[in-house]
C-alpha cells in the first residue's frame, strides 16, 4: 500500500451526516441555536467520523463535509465577488432537480484570508494527525464556477464573458493553494463535475444556452487548471475527482472520457484523478492511455456510492486487471466513485452499509497491492 497520497485505497470525501448534524442544522435553521452550538455538534460528529475513519482502515481522513450544504455552493459563496442566488430552477438530476439556487458574479472573484474553509481544515488536522491519518480536505474545482453560472450571472460585473473571468479565476485558485498550504495542508482536492459535462452531447448543449462557447472547451479548462496550480508548493499533493453528478443516489451526465482524456490526464498538472468507473455510463478504461509514465495516480472509482450493495471483490480485481492492461498497475488505486453525500440530503444507503463500502474498498486494495 502507498504510504503518500493519493492512497492506494482512498475516498473522495463526503459522508452520510449523522442525525446529530441534521438536527442541529434545522435547530440553527430555525433561530433555537446558535453558530457555536452548532459548531460544537459538528466538531463532536468530525472528531467521531475521524476517528471511524481510521479504524475503517484509511491511511487519510476528511470532515466528511459535515459543514456544508452542498459541495460547491457554500465554499463558491464564501469567495469575494460570488453569490449564491434564488433561481427559478435547480439542477436536473434524473428524475429529480435540486433546490434551485445558482451563483452570480457582483465584483472582481477572489479567495478572501478569512475565507471560514480554512478554519474548517485547521480543525480537522490535529484531529485526524492524533488518529495517525492524513488529513484531506476538498473544494470544487474553479472550472464548476465557469461552467455552472447562468447566461445573466455575469451582468453588472465587470466581466463581460465566461472568457474574462479566467484570470482572475486562476489567481483566486492560487490564494487558496497558498492559504490551505499555510494553514498545513498537504492534501487537496478539487471537485469538478465540467469534465464529466464535457463528455456528454446533452450537457454541451445546455452549456451553450447558458452562453458557454463550448468549442476547444476542454483545452480552455486544462490551462484553467494549471494556471490555478502553477504555484503549487513542491510537498503538496492536490487531486481532482471527476463526477458525473451525484444527488439522493441520481446522476446528470453519462459517456466515456475518451472526449477529454487527453486534455485531462495528459496536459493538467493534478497528482491524481479520482473517476466514475461504477457503472457503464462511464464507458471504458481505454481513455487511460492517456495517463503519462511517471508518479501520477488514478483512482479507479469501481466501488458505487448510489446504492448500499456490496460489489463482488473478484469482479472489482477483474475490472482492476482490465485497467492494468492500459495503464500501469503502480499508477492506479482504488475509492469509492463519489462521496456518500455530496449535499446534506445524502445518498440512498445506511451508515452501516456506507462503512462496509470502505472496509471493502479497503480490504481489496490491500489484496491487490499488498
Amino acid at each position: 500500500m502507498s504510504v503518500n497520497p493519493p492512497f492506494r485505497a482512498d475516498i473522495v470525501g463526503s459522508f452520510l451526516r449523522p442525525d446529530s448534524v441534521k438536527a442541529a442544522r434545522a435547530q440553527r435553521a430555525a433561530g433555537e441555536i446558535d453558530d457555536a452550538a452548532l459548531r460544537a455538534v459538528e466538531d463532536e460528529a468530525i472528531t467521531a467520523l475521524v476517528a471511524r475513519e481510521a479504524e475503517a482502515g484509511l491511511q487519510l481522513a476528511t470532515d466528511g463535509e459535515f459543514r456544508r450544504s452542498w459541495w460547491h455552493f457554500d465554499f463558491f459563496g464564501m469567495l469575494d465577488g460570488v453569490n449564491v442566488v434564488e433561481l427559478d430552477h435547480g439542477i436536473q438530476f434524473q428524475g429529480v432537480q435540486t433546490r434551485p439556487l445558482g451563483l452570480h458574479i457582483d465584483g472582481p472573484v477572489g479567495f478572501p484570508a478569512d475565507h471560514p474553509m480554512l478554519d474548517h481544515f485547521r480543525f480537522l488536522k490535529p484531529v485526524a494527525e492524533a488518529a495517525g491519518v492524513v488529513p484531506k480536505f476538498s473544494i470544487p474545482a474553479p472550472t464548476v464556477l465557469d461552467f455552472r453560472l447562468e447566461r445573466d450571472a455575469l451582468e453588472g460585473s465587470q466581466y463581460g464573458g465566461h472568457d474574462d473571468i479566467f484570470d482572475d479565476l486562476a489567481a483566486t485558485y492560487r490564494a487558496a493553494v497558498q492559504a490551505f498550504y499555510d494553514a498545513g495542508c498537504r492534501y487537496l482536492q478539487f471537485d469538478d463535475t465540467a469534465w464529466a459535462y464535457l463528455c456528454s452531447a446533452d450537457e454541451l448543449a445546455k452549456a451553450a444556452e447558458r452562453g458557454i462557447r463550448t468549442d476547444h472547451l476542454a483545452e480552455r479548462y486544462a490551462a484553467l487548471i494549471n494556471a490555478s496550480l502553477r504555484d503549487k508548493p513542491a510537498d503538496m499533493v492536490i487531486t481532482t475527482h471527476v463526477c458525473r453528478g451525484n444527488f439522493r443516489s441520481t446522476w446528470i451526465s453519462s459517456g466515456g472520457y475518451e472526449p477529454v482524456a487527453e486534455q485531462l490526464l495528459g496536459e493538467t498538472t493534478f497528482d491524481g484523478y479520482f473517476l466514475e468507473y461504477d457503472s457503464e455510463r462511464a464507458g471504458g478504461f481505454e481513455p487511460l492511455r492517456f495517463l503519462p509514465k511517471g508518479d501520477k495516480v488514478v483512482e479507479l472509482g469501481l466501488v458505487t456510492t448510489k446504492s448500499g450493495t456490496l460489489e463482488d471483490p473478484n469482479e472489482l480485481k477483474r475490472r482492476i486487471d482490465e485497467a492494468a492492461a492500459i495503464a500501469p498497475l503502480d499508477q492506479l488505486a482504488l475509492s469509492p466513485q463519489c462521496g456518500f453525500a455530496s449535499t446534506e440530503e445524502g445518498n440512498v444507503l445506511t451508515e452501516a452499509e456506507q462503512w462496509a463500502k470502505i472496509e471493502a474498498t479497503v480490504a481489496i486494495a490491500a489484496g491487490v497491492w499488498g
